[in-house]
């Protein structure tokens, strides 16, 4: 249903949702919606810097630093 849309369909779309909530509305979202990726990415870098500098601490990798959580009741079961 949705492949049958088109350039035409997506204008009208895009112009019953600019009527409907207004340009101020609109502008107020998406930068809303552009700060939360900014915050994404960058929690993204920080993990990614978090991990190769546990990495680099010891000669193994970070893959053996990961904590264990399993209880130890379900530790025996497979």
């Amino acid at each position: 249903m949705l492949n049958n849309i088109g350039l035409p369909g997506l204008l009208l779309i895009a112009v019953v949702v600019l009527v409907l909530f207004g340009r101020g509305k609109i502008s107020s979202l998406m930068g809303e919606v552009g700060k939360g990726i900014t915050s994404f990415k960058k929690g993204v870098a920080d993990g990614n810097k978090e991990i190769e500098d546990a990495g680099d601490e010891t000669e193994t990798g970070a893959a053996d630093t990961a904590k264990n959580v399993t209880p130890e009741d379900d530790k025996d079961k497979v």
